[in-house]
């Protein structure tokens, strides 16, 4: 089986490879999934906000109230 060579492709490496670190390709590919659904999330929250804002204000106070009550 020849060795790969490629370095545009961090899901076909091998995971022997002789670079800093072989999970390196992995780690910033999970981070920028991560970053790709924490954008989302904000986004639909403030979707939601804006669409049912009693809801959101009355979260805002529970969320007040639990910051409060838990600060050390």
């Amino acid at each position: 089986m020849p060795d790969r060579k490629r370095t545009d492709d961090t899901n076909d490496a091998v995971s022997g490879s002789q670079g800093p670190s072989p999970d390196a390709g992995n780690e910033a590919a999970r981070r920028r999934r991560r970053a790709q659904f924490l954008r989302e999330l904000r986004e639909a929250k403030e979707l939601r906000d804006r669409v049912q804002p009693r809801r959101a204000r009355a979260e805002r106070m529970r969320q007040a109230v639990r910051m409060r009550t838990f600060r050390w």
